[in-house]
């Protein structure tokens, strides 16, 4: 990863800016943010924006506007496409059972859970095309993905832009916030589903004992 933000850094700032809203929008779109967080570029945006080299809202815009549509894009793709999205999606990704449980999050969540997908690495990839897949309404998709994204785009530019030189230390706590948000979004998951087994287990103990009745 530090050979990439030492790349991205040495890149032209016109050309910096181009992947502050390419690579979110690839994100969802394409799983690129599976292999390739999209927040690097928009780290190294804001990084850039203190240096001078860019405007800082012109770094924050182009963010926003790349991690809305590509997530858009992702939603589509996932609605219309359905389970042969999940072809796309690496062996290992679809074995660890994480589209399962993101896919639970979504039907019980709804929006919440695409605003707090925003902020780790793996489920801003899936969750767009699982929403889709799911059912969510596009409307509170839509607002949902436009809030999460202005919100994760200008803390992650902004926290750039102060970081200066530090964006190094400053990209692996980020990486350790997202790791902490995936872990917390899947021990949420975990309990509904301890809690609908139980309930389950209830309600066929209940029928069998009416049926011995």
């Amino acid at each position: 990863m530090d050979r990439l933000l030492n790349l991205l850094v040495a890149l032209p700032p016109a050309l910096v800016l181009a992947l502050v809203f390419l690579l979110p929008a690839l994100e969802a779109s394409t799983f690129l943010g599976l292999v390739v967080p999209g927040e690097v570029a928009v780290l190294v945006g804001g990084v850039l924006a203190h240096e001078g080299r860019l405007p800082l809202w012109a770094v924050i815009v182009a963010a926003v506007a790349g991690a809305a549509l590509g997530d858009q894009v992702g939603y589509l793709v996932g609605r219309r496409y359905g389970r042969r999205l999940l072809d796309r999606v690496p062996r290992r990704f679809a074995r660890s059972g994480e589209l399962r449980r993101a896919l639970d999050l979504l039907r019980r969540r709804g929006a919440l859970a695409v605003v707090l997908g925003r902020w780790a690495a793996a489920l801003r990839a899936l969750v767009p095309g699982l929403a889709g897949m799911s059912g969510m309404p596009r409307p509170a998709f839509t607002v949902a993905n436009v809030a999460g994204g202005a919100l994760w785009a200008a803390t992650v530019a902004v926290l750039g832009y102060l970081a200066g030189v530090s964006y190094r230390l400053l990209e692996r706590r980020l990486g350790w916030g997202g790791e902490a948000v995936l872990a917390l979004v899947v021990l949420l998951v975990a309990v509904r589903l301890v809690r609908a087994r139980q309930l389950a287990r209830r309600d066929r103990e209940a029928g069998a004992g009416s049926r011995r009745g």
